[in-house]
């Protein structure tokens, strides 16, 4: 039996929703392999946060119930940082025009004002 669930399942306080939130928040596979923390929680258990993101995958860190940030690994921020050209390799990768290509200007007439 995991170490996070043993003091739950042998309280006598057991409330189901307080039950299912913690089950939740749990991946299946390990036992006390967690995706999700509260903010309090991450707080407290950064350590373990870290190394995480480091083993597992992303670790999400919830603040009033709702995801605030992610805790990731070097290595998948730094794919995320690397697909992206830099200004300049996006401007010279535009599709080029000819040089035959001719600009068509509008007629734009200026208005009349009095001075």
């Amino acid at each position: 039996m995991s170490p996070d669930l043993r003091p739950l399942l042998t309280s006598k306080k057991l409330t189901f929703p307080g039950f299912l939130a913690r089950l939740t928040s749990m991946v299946n596979r390990g036992g006390n392999m967690r995706t999700a923390w509260k903010l309090q929680d991450a707080k407290a258990r950064f350590s373990q946060i870290v190394e995480d993101a480091l083993k597992i995958g992303p670790q999400y860190v919830t603040r009033r119930g709702k995801k605030a940030v992610v805790v990731i690994s070097t290595d998948e921020f730094e794919k995320l940082v690397s697909q992206k050209p830099s200004f300049k390799e996006f401007l010279l990768n535009c599709p080029k025009i000819d040089n035959d290509f001719e600009f068509e200007r509008q007629k734009d007439y200026s208005r009349h004002i009095e001075f």
